[in-house]
This record gives structure tokens, sequence and C-alpha cells, in this order.
């Protein structure tokens, strides 16, 4: 079958590959792992602290899966935007102070559209506080085996003293994986719709590399562009984890090509991810990335990377074009008929803890939309 591709295409085509030239050469941390035996197939710098950007809401969704097990709430249990939720800087979905929606619509926020403010509403509903509730994402860092990982919000904005790894993060992967195999689908949707408008899932994988299903992005200029990148095939689901790209086509590229080659590998001789163990000295404090993501010379070149009609160009032969509409799957409030967490609640005061640095929230804030 022959494709046949416009001089505008082209054109776009052409620039992005002299952009993608022109930008600084990966050198982030990145883990390979099958999902179901744990078998590391590639890593580097899997040890690296790292800012994990909206990676975080993985755990903030463990956290809440955990509760619905616990019996303490259920997929219709409410979440409640309350004002201390609705003031998180974008991304976001800007609903009211008051407005209610079910825990399960709420998942699909935090999964697709990565929105802040929906974080913080789950934080404050499942564990009365947000401090309650990063306890809690801690206590389960700590009980997975999250050796060097330190959470202080549920969204992922930037705190110097929010970081993970690469190895870390896939312990966390695969527990959600393993432990919550029933809750898959929240990370293949390909779309939201909420009222008027569809938002796309911004994993540039989901619908273009063949059995693509999730799971997770984030960016902040601090950390650069993150992924968690899962596929199956033939029954076997491979992760890879992909940190401080410098672009979304970059850490897309790279993602493909590690699952693309890990489906050609069986992997019987590799480590687990409980007996990796790191090859290089750590240093103890992440990278930050920011004179070299959002410098107004970056930013420039990242935009090269897109077409006329602003869409991302992929050089890649392993993501292919989406030539359809995207499944989009509603999203809304309202609907909420079970039973609240029982968590204690505790008003929003000063807790004896630093605060994250976040920016202002006045503030226009482009570096936190996942």
């Amino acid at each position: 079958m022959r494709i046949w591709l416009s001089c505008k295409t082209l054109t776009a085509i052409l620039a992005l590959a002299l952009t993608v030239a022109a930008l600084p050469a990966f050198a982030g941390p990145h883990i390979l792992f099958d999902v179901k035996s744990g078998k590391v197939l590639s890593e580097e710098d899997a040890f690296r602290r790292w800012y994990p950007a909206s990676i975080t809401k993985l755990m903030t969704a463990y956290v809440a899966f955990r509760a619905v097990q616990a019996g303490e709430m259920q997929l219709d249990s409410p979440v409640r935007v309350s004002k201390n939720a609705s003031q998180e800087p974008p991304s976001k979905m800007g609903y009211p102070p008051g407005s209610v929606l079910t825990l399960d619509n709420a998942i699909k926020i935090l999964m697709v559209k990565s929105a802040n403010d929906i974080a913080t509403a789950v934080a404050e509903s499942v564990g009365g506080s947000e401090n309650a509730f990063v306890g809690r994402m801690n206590a389960e860092a700590r009980r997975l085996g999250m050796t060097d990982t330190r959470f202080v919000n549920a969204h992922g904005l930037h705190s110097p003293q929010q970081y993970s790894t690469a190895r870390d993060l896939a312990l966390l992967v695969r527990a959600l994986r393993t432990e919550f195999a029933a809750y898959a689908g929240y990370y293949s949707i390909e779309a939201l719709s909420a009222g008027d408008k569809t938002l796309p899932n911004y994993n540039m994988l989901v619908g273009r590399f063949p059995g693509a299903d999730g799971m997770k992005t984030g960016y902040i200029c601090a950390s650069g562009f993150n992924l968690v990148a899962t596929a199956t095939r033939n029954g076997r689901t491979l992760a890879a984890i992909v940190l401080g790209a410098f672009s979304q086509v970059e850490r897309a590229e790279i993602a493909a090509s590690l699952l693309d080659k890990g489906f050609r590998q069986s992997g019987p001789a590799a480590p687990t991810l409980a007996s990796l163990r790191p090859t290089n000295p750590q240093r103890n404090s992440p990278t930050d990335l920011r004179p070299q993501v959002c410098s107004p010379e970056a930013v420039a070149k990242r935009n090269e990377q897109r077409d006329d009609e602003g869409r991302l160009v992929m050089t890649s032969d392993l993501i292919k074009p989406m030539e359809r509409e995207p499944h989009a799957v509603a999203v809304g409030l309202g609907g909420a008929t079970g039973p609240e967490s029982t968590a204690p609640r505790y008003a929003n005061v000063p807790i004896p803890t630093p605060r994250p640095d976040y920016p202002p929230r006045h503030q226009a804030i482009s570096a936190g939309d996942g």
C-alpha cells in the first residue's frame, strides 16, 4: 500500500528531524522490564534520583485503589473539590469549589488529563487531608520497597523534596498492574469527553504503537518529559520508564524503541527489580533540567516539532499516525452514590513540615500538564 504525503507534511517531518538533531542528547534514566516476571531487560541509571512530575499520580491512584480494597470507599464514592484543590495550578479541570464527582471519574481524569486540582481533591477525599494522604503515599512506597522515593504532594508539581528513581517507579508500576490488574483499563483511555471538550491522552503511544496500553506521562521544567509506557503482545506486558527527555516526541520515540526491542528478547538471565543493584555512584540530589528544558530556545525547538495544525510529528516508524478520532470516554460531575471515606477530616491549617515550593498560584503555569 502506498502512502502519499503532502508537501506540508514532508516539510514538517524534515523540520522535525533537524530539530531533534539540534536538541541535547537524551541522558536521563530509563528502565525496561517484564511486568509479570519483574525481569529487567534494559536500564541506565535506574537508581538515579529524579523528579517524577505527574508520574506521581500513579501513586495517588495506587493509594486510592488500596482504600477501595480495604472497604474505605467505592469507585462510585464522592470526590469533593475543595477551595484548596480548586486553586491548584494547571493542568486542571477547573471545577468550582463544592463540585462532586465519583472516584472512578477522578481516576480517569488523573490518568488522561493529569489534572492537578483533581489529584488534590482525591487526596483530601480519601485521606481526610493532603498531609494525611501524602503520609499514606510514603507508607505505601516503603511497603513496596521504593527505597529512594519521597512524596510531598499528590499531583507532582515541583518540590525539591519530592523525588524517586526509575527502579522505584518500576516497583510501583508492577504493583499497579499485578495487584490491581482489573483496573488496567484506566491507563489505556485514548481521550476523555468532558462536556463539549475532547481531552486527548498525553501518552502518544496509546492508539499509535501496537499493543500500547498505558500508563502515565509527567512533565515539569525540572524533570523534563517523563513517561511510563506499557504494551502487551501475545499475553506479555512490558513497561518502559523514560525520565528526562527533552520533548514529548523524544520520550515517546525512546519508549517505543525500548518496548520494540524488549518484545524481541526473552531475558531469561536478566536480573529482577528486587535483585537489581546500582552500578554507578549515585547523586544525593535530583538533576534539575529547567535551564535545558524551559529556556526560550528549547521551547522554540519543541514548537518546531509540530505541523501547521499544531499536531506533534513523529519520525519513528514504530509510532503510527492515528488516522481516526480517538475513542473518548465521558466524564463529568455527579453520580456519586457510594460511601464517603471515613478518614478523619482536618482543616487546611499550617503543618510542621516544609510546604512544597510551588510557583505562585496566580501565575500561568505551563510546566505541569503531564
